[in-house]
């Protein structure tokens, strides 16, 4: 938008009151708080009545330029869990950051089996050993805006899910006598990650309010 000099006058003007106060609008209604804020149209997105298990309103966006995630989780030679996400169209926001949503920016929730683990303003975590046990388990990272809301494209969560394999540890084997060979206690763990950039991966994901399938 330009601006001229013919168009200053233009510019709404305050109305001087009986009373001798100025306002402008009219002081019959209230601002919308809390809730009923969130809820309120904003100019990033749409927020939608849909709801992630934490009660945070999914923010949709169109797909063109939406954020997109995706995640890798390999297994580290201490026995834990190398983090690591791949990021398009999205940058974290630095910690105290404004409340508020703005288009590609944010931070990312790590889940482990539908539990937080953490919030992120980086690529990468470990998950620490013994934190998930043996079996199969899903790990999730999920994008959100400065303001709560989960960035959603055509009504699911822009999030990347990961399933792996822990496997018990592998019984020492006894040395044989005289020997000498010292048993390997080293037992990596398996993983399946994808590697793509999907923007809402639901397959195998936790339930999201409805949501994600």
């Amino acid at each position: 938008m330009s601006w001229s000099r013919g168009s200053l006058p233009a510019l709404a003007v305050c109305v001087l009151l009986v009373t001798g106060s100025a306002g402008c609008g009219s002081d019959d209604a209230p601002a919308p708080t809390g809730q009923e804020s969130a809820l309120s149209s904003s100019p990033v997105g749409k927020v939608l009545d849909d709801t992630d298990d934490d009660g945070r309103h999914y923010r949709e966006v169109g797909e063109k330029g939406a954020p997109q995630v995706a995640l890798e989780v390999e297994p580290d030679a201490e026995g834990g869990w190398d983090v690591r996400l791949k990021l398009r169209d999205f940058r974290f926001s630095p910690s105290g950051a404004e409340a508020r949503a703005v288009p590609g920016r944010g931070i990312a929730r790590l889940f482990a089996d539908g539990q937080p683990i953490a919030d992120l303003r980086d690529t990468s975590y470990r998950i620490p050993e013994g934190y998930l046990g043996h079996g199969t388990h899903q790990v999730t990272a999920r994008l959100y805006a400065d303001d709560g809301t989960v960035w959603a494209v055509d009504g699911k969560p822009v999030e990347s899910t990961a399933d792996i394999t822990a496997s018990e540890p592998e019984p020492e084997p006894e040395p044989e006598q005289g020997s000498g060979v010292e048993p390997d206690s080293s037992s990596p763990s398996a993983l399946s990650a994808p590697g793509t950039f999907p923007r809402t991966e639901g397959q195998g994901s936790p339930d999201r309010g409805g949501k994600a399938s």
